[in-house]
């Protein structure tokens, strides 16, 4: 009792004194309902909503300098400085002027184009005038220093090992099924793409580079709302792709649903060769073709004002074909020796879901937020190779060779963020189970029969059970200062065993993982920080898995079930001008760094993954992005980079030398409207070396026109992609033995025409969950 007077006592001379801010917000004469104003001083933040009549009443418990904000539907309207001394009287009235409809997304108080944090690169695409109607894949590369490749996937410029994430849940795919995938969604429903080059303590230490998180739209307003989208592709062959969102929303519960069906068929060649004691010549003439479908539901249900619960489900079926005329010549000290020629069909299938469940609760007066979330994700792909190789004596080899791999993986997590006046804390614990069971046959065509051989079959089992613990800490010391610090650790378990050989692998080790940030804001004009963090690249299943996939009798792929994880070290500091101009200066050193490796041995080519270089890279990147004359937006980036790597255990030869990506993006508005826009984007990387491979030079220029019709309800688009067909993948891979050379081209010359019809509530996005899934990506 003595305790609940004395507290009593001690609020009364707090209560006598507060200050209140009261007045009117209105818009074009009419009253504003629900409207939040928020009133910080000194990291201490008051909040009111605004009633039907769009009165307000705020109260504050001390005289002072305030920034007053007004946040209506997620977007900040207003904001201004003002001295409360006392009770004070302050009305808002809101320009319509202050709006600008972007694809019938109106925003106010419009964020930057480009936003350079302590941790990440922000592209906000809703700004983007240049990246409205496209598809996923397209906005990526629109972002800067991101490339986007048709067979290879994603990248950063001057970086390798990055990791993709939609709404800071791992996506579970790689290289071209990653880029497929990417195709479905739509810019219409991205809000902004985050390059985090240093990922803070809470998000998973795998991968080397750091992560790319596209953050989706969500619900605002109540009602029914949705887009339907088809593409035409025209490259050697014709593609198209189609995709259908409905959203809905009433006061407490927000859903979406998405389809999305795509069928693509290209022509692609690649030519390798070798020149050493052994040399090969090698050439694929090849036709990728395939499909899928998939279907999209996410649900999220308010429980009360303080708690929600949700679940997404993702479901995808599809078919990755390829029909291959490889012929490989083959020489002995230059001397030629025998041909292989080898027709091959290659027929997969693959089913993937993904099932995501959360409960996410807030109490306490400072807003405390505890959130519990459980995945699990399976993928089936199941392929079948027949191929016939036929030598220089006629003699004819009929081979079949099935396979299928099993994954499923589980994880459990428990997320807690405190935001303490003294400083912002956040903790979490996660537990993770992998299991991949794989099995693939080699069967030769023998009297009539197909034959199993043992010793090219096998049978491999694989678990990885990892354990998770983190807590980070966020400090504002004043306008000018802040700083974050985490710590990660992980504690890993591993187990291989390949049943047919009886290879076995047993492996366990915890590791910690610091992260760090200092931003220093000098002005408003200039923002500088300082960043650290360690990071682990552990390897896919399909890098570990020692099974065969066979290229033709003598050639074949195989995984390294002793293979390790690499470790990164990454520093960084930043500098941003007036939210235009970024510079990065980055270094990154690598130890035991994997990478796929090729040897020769007479007519036998193994390709496999080995532990076998360190690596110290050093860079500069810049970004400038702006406006000319109200109708011009240019986003101009480059990264120039040295690196030195030292090769250890594989006849792999250490290299060193420099890196130079550009990118130039412009997209001019033909029309005061904007509703007509003229694209001319130019990308091209200059003679460049990484690790062991000097790249030659590549590029590519890209085309088109925007259009935004029926009230901007019906966008178009007419793109060409790799107009001069310089989009080439060609270099030099260096070991001690001699020199591997090869000559890519993936059918990048590409017409695109796309439609993009929105209809119903157009402020309604789609409920999006940030659903933490980071393993996903290692599951190919």
């Amino acid at each position: 009792m003595k305790k609940i007077v004395l507290a009593v006592m001690l609020q009364l001379p707090m209560l006598a004194f507060s200050q209140t801010l009261t007045g009117k917000i209105t818009q074009s004469g009419k009253t504003l309902s629900y409207v939040e104003v928020i009133a910080v001083k000194d990291q201490k933040k008051h909040t009111a909503i605004s009633d039907e009549s769009g009165n307000y009443s705020l109260k504050v418990l001390e005289n002072g300098n305030y920034n007053i904000k007004l946040i209506q539907d997620g977007s900040e309207i207003s904001t201004i400085d003002m001295l409360i001394n006392g009770d004070v009287k302050q009305d808002f009235s809101i320009e319509n002027k202050k709006e600008k409809q972007i694809e019938g997304v109106t925003l106010t108080a419009r964020k930057k184009l480009i936003e350079r944090k302590a941790d990440r690169l922000v592209f906000n695409i809703v700004n983007s005038v240049a990246s409205q109607g496209m598809d996923g894949a397209e906005a990526m590369a629109a972002t800067p220093l991101i490339k986007v490749d048709d067979n290879t996937g994603i990248s950063i410029a001057g970086k390798s090992g990055v990791t993709i994430m939609i709404n800071e849940r791992i996506l579970n795919l790689s290289g071209s099924e990653l880029v497929t995938y990417l195709k479905s969604l739509r810019s219409e429903n991205i809000e902004k793409i985050e390059v985090i080059t240093t990922p803070p303590a809470k998000y998973e230490a795998q991968g080397n580079s750091g992560l790319i998180n596209i953050v989706l739209k969500k619900n605002q307003n109540l009602g029914w709302s949705g887009s339907l989208t088809t593409s035409l592709q025209q490259q050697t062959y014709t593609g198209f792709s189609n995709s259908v969102t409905v959203n809905y929303q009433n006061e407490k519960l927000r859903s979406s649903i998405k389809l999305r069906q795509n069928k693509y068929e290209k022509h692609s060649y690649e030519n390798y060769r070798i020149d050493g004691a052994d040399g090969l010549k090698s050439s694929d003439d090849r036709r990728d073709f395939g499909d899928g479908l998939g279907a999209n539901v996410s649900v999220d249900y308010l429980l009360s004002s303080r708690s929600n619960m949700g679940f997404i489900y993702d479901y995808g079926f599809g078919h990755s074909n390829m029909d291959i005329v490889n012929t490989s010549d083959y020489f002995q000290n230059g001397n030629y020796t025998n041909t292989l020629l080898t027709s091959a069909e290659h027929r997969g299938r693959s089913v993937q879901q993904t099932i995501s469940a959360y409960y996410d609760l807030k109490f306490g007066k400072q807003d405390n937020k505890l959130s519990i979330t459980g995945n699990y994700f399976s993928n089936v792909p199941k392929t079948t190779i027949d191929f016939m190789t036929t030598e220089n004596s006629g003699d004819q080899f009929t081979v079949k060779s099935p396979s299928m791999v099993d994954y499923k993986i589980y994880s459990g997590q428990a997320d807690l963020t405190l935001p303490y006046q003294w400083a912002k804390t956040e903790a979490g614990v996660k537990f993770t189970n992998f299991d991949n069971n794989s099995e693939i046959s080699y069967k030769n065509f023998t009297d009539g029969n197909y034959i199993t051989d043992p010793e090219k079959s096998n049978a491999f089992k694989y678990n990885e059970k990892n354990y998770a613990a983190y807590i980070s800490f966020e400090k504002s010391f004043n306008e000018k200062w802040s700083a974050k610090a985490g710590l990660r650790y992980e504690y890993a378990t591993v187990t291989g065993n390949s049943l047919t050989s009886g290879q076995q692998s047993e492996n366990s080790y915890g590791k910690f993982f610091p992260t760090a940030y200092v931003s220093y804001k000098s002005n408003e004009s200039n923002t500088f920080s300082l960043t650290y963090s360690k990071r682990i690249n552990r390897p896919g299943f399909r890098a570990i898995n020692p099974y065969r996939w066979y290229i033709n009798i003598n050639s074949y792929f195989t995984g390294n079930p002793f293979l390790k994880p690499s470790i990164n070290h990454n520093f960084e500091l930043s500098y941003v001008y007036k939210g235009k101009l970024s510079a990065s200066a980055y270094f990154q050193r690598t130890l035991d760094g994997f990478s796929q490796i090729v040897n020769l041995s007479g007519e036998n080519r193994i390709s496999t993954f080995a532990n076998f270089f360190n690596q110290n890279s050093v860079g500069l990147t810049l970004n400038y992005s702006d406006t000319f004359f109200k109708r011009w937006e240019a986003n101009y980036s480059a990264d120039l980079s040295y690196m030195e790597t030292k090769v250890f255990a594989t006849d792999a030869a250490s290299r060193k030398g420099n890196g130079f990506d550009f990118d130039f993006q412009n997209n001019l508005s033909l029309n005061k409207s904007k509703t007509i826009q003229f694209v001319l984007n130019y990308w091209f990387r200059l003679p460049s070396n990484f690790e062991m491979i000097h790249w030659e030079y590549t590029g590519n220029v890209t085309s088109g026109l925007k259009l935004n019709l029926m009230e901007k309800s019906l966008q178009i688009n007419v793109l060409v992609s790799d107009i001069f067909k310089q989009s080439r993948s060609r270099g030099q891979i260096f070991y001690t033995t001699g020199t591997h050379s090869f000559n890519n081209y993936y059918d990048a010359r590409r017409l695109t025409v796309s439609a993009t019809y929105t209809f119903g509530n157009k402020k309604i996005k789609g409920t999006e969950r940030n659903v933490k899934f980071d393993e996903k990506n290692r599951a190919n």
